[in-house]
């Protein structure tokens, strides 16, 4: 019998996209004469293989861009998802969708099959830096998209939003961050500009053309990102993450929780059964790898006890709550301070952590230094 009340998540990716961002280093390929419908198969048996284990608890759709998919295709992908992994008390149910292709009927499909949650891809609300990496969308294409979505009674709304890109201003940053609040939305995740290698950004970084901002300049926009949005109502909890109260992201929480999660579809990565795994990137290997094992994995690694006990440090310290010590005691049988007891202390004395009713958080000096802190705990 499947265990319906299982506590995990599952996570589907959807490779395709109609055009490349400048920065983005996901797995993705160009929609055009791409075995979709082949892959769609692919990815429905491989559902099929992790349903019968247990139905997850919450289910993220991300990508590449989900919302790239025709009417057709992305009917397909829900009928799948209900038949194979759909729990009857499912906790949350997010899509990834990008302004330029979210459309009425993709929204009256989402809401027929249980999509509780829209992130939306807007990363600024500036046209001139939407062209400078390399997005098709327009701000007032962004806004229509959510009120879009609003008038087809999705409520539970995260925007995807970027700070520190070529070029931007705190002034800039200022006026999209008032143009996302004032659509009433209720999350939003903010990240800075990463260079990653095999990106066009990362070439233009590496031959000299690209421009950005200092260090310095960067940790003011996180400042100010943090003011104006706690200001307006949104929490800061977690790194990255702000949230009106009861809007915080459940599925992303399970992965700050170190929790076990299914990884579904081309380069997916998962954690189940104490193994972290990752799948074929390339789609055709992903499509050959599942028909002939029912799963694409190609790289598996057993977490060891010690590193079982790090992730829950860094994890868990990426959230502004911290880490529970007595939970810690009861999930590892060690008490923290015999484990970490010197990173501990040494975190204490610089001020990035301190330890209040019973956790152990990041300061506000912590929280701009948080890379500091996490490496701390990585000593295996």
């Amino acid at each position: 019998m499947i265990n319906k009340t299982a506590h995990r998540g599952a996570y589907i990716h959807i490779p395709f996209c109609d055009h490349i961002c400048y920065y983005c280093d996901f797995n993705k390929v160009f929609m055009k004469n791409q075995p979709v419908d082949d892959y769609l198969d692919a990815l429905a048996l491989e559902m099929k293989g992790y349903g019968a284990d247990g139905l997850p608890e919450t289910i993220y759709v991300g990508g590449g861009t989900p919302t790239a998919l025709n009417e057709q295709q992305f009917e397909r992908l829900f009928i799948d998802i209900e038949h194979y992994l759909m729990n009857p008390s499912i906790k949350e149910f997010t899509v990834e969708a990008n302004p330029e292709s979210l459309n009425e009927a993709k929204l009256k499909i989402m809401k027929r099959f249980g999509v509780t949650r829209l992130s939306v891809g807007v990363q600024t609300f500036d046209n001139r830096l939407l062209k400078e990496i390399g997005r098709a969308h327009g701000a007032n294409d962004a806004a229509n998209a959510v009120r879009l979505a609003q008038e087809h009674g999705f409520n539970n709304i995260t925007l995807d939003l970027m700070f520190a890109l070529p070029g931007q201003t705190e002034t800039v940053l200022h006026e999209s961050l008032e143009r996302a609040l004032s659509l009433g939305i209720p999350h939003i995740s903010i990240y800075s500009l990463q260079l990653e290698p095999k990106t066009i950004f990362y070439n233009r970084m590496k031959s000299g053309t690209l421009k950005l901002p200092g260090e310095d300049f960067e940790a003011d926009m996180y400042g100010q990102i943090i003011l104006e949005l706690e200001k307006h109502g949104l929490h800061h909890y977690e790194i990255s993450n702000f949230a009106k109260p009861g809007y915080e992201g459940v599925h992303n929480s399970m992965y700050w929780h170190n929790e076990e999660y299914y990884g579904i579809g081309a380069g997916a990565h998962g954690y189940w059964k104490g193994i972290r795994y990752a799948n074929a990137g390339p789609v055709k290997k992903y499509i050959e790898h599942v028909c002939k094992q029912g799963n694409a994995r190609v790289s598996e690694h057993e977490v060891t006890f010690t590193e079982k006990m790090e992730e829950e440090m860094f994890l868990g310290l990426r959230l502004m709550r911290g880490v529970s010590v007595e939970h810690f005691k009861e999930k590892f049988g060690r008490p923290i301070e015999q484990v970490y007891g010197k990173q501990l202390e040494q975190l204490k004395a610089r001020g990035l952590i301190h330890e209040r009713d019973g956790r152990l958080a990041m300061t506000p000096k912590g929280v701009f230094l948080g890379n500091n802190v996490f490496e701390a705990f990585l000593i295996s």
